[in-house]
């Protein structure tokens, strides 16, 4: 039986059926094993469920999908593109407030915590949970992916307006396994080239995603959300 399922609470219960699957106990067993094995895995284990921890299902307003932690020292604490309070705020995250401060006005933010966000139903999910130090995207194939696609369409059944935003290529091919748009209730997808220094200039500068989630919640009834992070 799935340790996992108590830890993840809500989440847990949500996706009992996914979590007792042979390849998904398979994934866990890897997991932990690499967690306990020689070579560092960010985040920190403690820290590996933070996103649904912080954004139970039936809160989520809005899904940012990220690829994996980020695998510097002292980064990834389980939020997609969030890194903790007083750590120097990356180069994506720093193209994701350029963007916000020509979308809304928001002068960047001294902090790379994304954690007020989260709190507001906003769930910072990457595509793989956990990464080895130094060697990003090196937990591809291990059925993360298995599981997060499984994740995002257990929000189908959300009677709640949500909104997604996919940047870079794998989000949206994501989004398109998920069948994010085949719930029967209101969802907003919102597609552009990825925050990272390599692509931001390709379609992510000037999409607006921040004003454009906001709108879409408001027409349909939900509170807006309070991008600014002080």
């Amino acid at each position: 039986m799935s340790s996992w399922r108590e830890e993840l609470g809500a989440w847990g219960v949500l996706m009992e059926d996914t979590l007792s699957t042979p390849w998904c106990m398979g994934l866990e067993r890897r997991v932990e094993a690499a967690y306990r094995g020689d070579k560092t895995v960010y985040p920190p284990r403690e820290d590996l469920f933070t996103a649904l921890r912080l954004t139970p299902p039936e809160q989520v307003r809005c899904v940012i999908l990220g690829q994996d932690p980020y695998p510097g020292a002292g980064q990834a604490h389980g939020l997609a593109f969030s890194v903790r309070p007083g750590v120097a705020v990356p180069r994506s995250l720093r193209n994701i407030y350029k963007e916000m401060e020509t979308d809304l006005g928001i002068p960047p933010a001294e902090t790379g915590s994304l954690i007020p966000w989260a709190e507001q139903g906003v769930l910072l999910l990457n595509d793989a949970l956990t990464v080895y130090a130094g060697e990003a995207n090196s937990h591809k194939g291990w059925g993360w992916e298995r599981f997060t696609a499984a994740l995002l369409k257990k929000l189908q059944d959300q009677s709640k307006p949500i909104a997604f935003i996919l940047w870079g290529g794998n989000a949206g091919k994501k989004g398109d396994q998920a069948g994010i748009l085949e719930s029967p209730f209101p969802r907003l997808v919102i597609k552009s080239a990825h925050p990272s220094p390599l692509s931001a200039r390709r379609g992510f500068f000037g999409s607006k995603p921040f004003s454009r989630v906001n709108q879409f919640l408001v027409e349909n009834g939900e509170e807006a959300i309070r991008w600014e992070l002080g």
